[in-house]
């Protein structure tokens, strides 16, 4: 890749990946549209490696306290911290079922351009619904086993490409009362060990693959998607309040609308 296109495809990384407007309808353009070559996959090992550093880093406080207290409750010392930490732990275990049992399928069946409109509008107008109709009476200390359950199957669904992972996860949240803060903390505190898989599985592909790769670019890409998906997490959840989600819902029916011309005009 030339060097603008690493710039361009990291910041795309950065900002999707937390933004409900799905990072895979993104990262399908340049290459649909202007014939850009596949990333390859140490690209991808280093933009969620910078994805996943702005993320702990941004949150590194909430979880160095989740992570003691959920130790101290093994020993039976429960807290608020505890609870929520075995909630991320416990929402994070159906998407780790449905992508070992049917990442193949997914991989060879729903990944056209077609599928990811209609992921895209699709799930665009559940997410209008949810901010439209959301109660807001609970914050992330009242969270339950039921909300950590629902909201973990929802996020299953993301492994569908352009549904979204912060999307859904934040209109499963919005839609079980959570607040607009509230959903969009705990989106973000399960995507961690969500990133974290993923890229331990890229990395393990990449390691039997021997591949042999640009790394100064890599570099390059992991640093920028870092920073980018840092300022988009801090901006998000400083304006979330203020504007609220139809801002996205409006890009994602424009970009459901792009695709679905995209669409028509490649024929695939």
């Amino acid at each position: 890749m030339e060097l603008f296109q690493v710039v361009i495809l990291a910041l795309l990384q950065g900002l999707t990946e937390f933004l409900p407007i799905s990072s895979s309808a993104h990262l399908i353009l340049p290459s649909q549209l202007l014939g850009w070559p596949d990333q390859g996959l140490a690209f991808d090992v280093g933009v969620h490696v910078g994805t996943l550093a702005a993320v702990i880093y941004y949150f590194r406080c909430d979880l160095i306290k989740m992570f003691f207290a959920w130790s101290r409750s093994l020993s039976g010392d429960r807290s608020t911290d505890s609870r929520l930490a075995w909630f991320v732990i416990l929402a994070t275990l159906p998407a780790l079922f449905v992508g070992f049992v049917f990442e193949g399928f997914i991989d060879q069946n729903l990944r056209s351009i077609l599928v990811i409109a209609g992921t895209t509008l699709i799930f665009g107008g559940l997410l209008a619904w949810a901010d439209l109709s959301r109660m807001e009476n609970r914050d992330l200390t009242n969270i339950t086993l039921k909300d950590a359950i629902v909201i973990g199957c929802c996020q299953a669904l993301a492994l569908i490409p352009g549904t979204s992972r912060s999307g859904v996860t934040i209109t499963a949240a919005l839609m079980m009362g959570l607040d607009r803060q509230s959903a969009a903390r705990f989106s973000f505190l399960l995507s961690v060990p969500v990133i974290l898989g993923a890229g331990l599985v890229k990395t393990l592909d990449l390691i039997a693959m021997g591949d042999s790769a640009p790394w100064m670019m890599v570099a390059t890409g992991t640093l920028i998607a870092g920073i980018s998906a840092y300022c988009c997490i801090h901006l998000f959840l400083k304006w979330l309040d203020r504007i609220g989600m139809m801002p996205f819902v409006i890009y994602r029916a424009i970009l459901g609308v792009v695709l679905i011309a995209v669409w028509f005009m490649t024929g695939s």
